[in-house]
Order: C-alpha cells, then structure tokens, then sequence
C-alpha cells in the first residue's frame, strides 16, 4: 500500500508531498474532492491506536463545535472524520503496512526514511 491522504489547498502538504520525492506507484488521494470512505478510515485505524491520533484538534471547526469542552469517544472522532475532511490530521501516509500522519518533523522524516530505505 503507498497512499497518502491529503488536502491540495494545504500548502503544507504540497510541501511535504514534494520533499518526500515519491517514487512511483503512490496513490495520491485529495480529501476534500474525494472523501475518505469509512472502510479507509477503518485501514488507516487498523494501523494507529486511535481514531483520535487521526483526528486533528487545530482544526477551525473544533473551536466552532466547541468540541474542546466535549469528552469525544472513539467513535466520535471516527464520525467527525468522516463527516468534515478538516478533522482529519494532514498528511496521511500510508506505506508498506506503516502509516505516518501529521506533518511534524519528525513524522515527516520518518515518512522520508521508511519510502527511500
């Protein structure tokens, strides 16, 4: 599996997309033009601890929602996701069975050493 999940308005995850210098085969998908389907957050699930650690709290609308003053659960985080692109963390890179999501630098380095190995 090479994909990576990914919003084409973030330039951050342009930027990223461009500094992993992807060699071929990877599927690039744009979250927004193409939602994540339940069964794809379900594999990038299988591959993490938690809905959570895919969810993105600096998302707008998490301030909006107030959903800082919530207690979410598992599968809150999970419906969110799937509801609104924003509260999925950026990018997601899914390869050989390892998944790397956010954009730190260490994750990003991670991403990097795992592809080119």
């Amino acid at each position: 599996m090479k994909k990576i999940y990914y919003l084409s308005t973030c330039n951050t995850c342009t930027r990223i997309i461009g500094e992993l210098n992807l060699p071929e085969g990877f599927e690039l998908q744009d979250i927004k033009t193409e939602p994540i389907t339940e069964q794809q957050i379900e594999q990038m699930r299988e591959l993490t601890d938690s809905y959570e650690s895919l969810f993105s709290k600096r998302a707008r609308l998490y301030k909006e929602l107030g959903l800082k003053d919530k207690s979410l659960l598992e599968d809150d985080y999970k419906n969110y996701i799937l509801e609104h692109y924003t509260f999925l963390k950026r990018p997601v890179v899914l390869f050989n069975n390892k998944i790397f999501i956010g954009n730190s630098k260490k994750i990003v380095e991670a991403a990097k050493n795992a592809i080119h190995a």
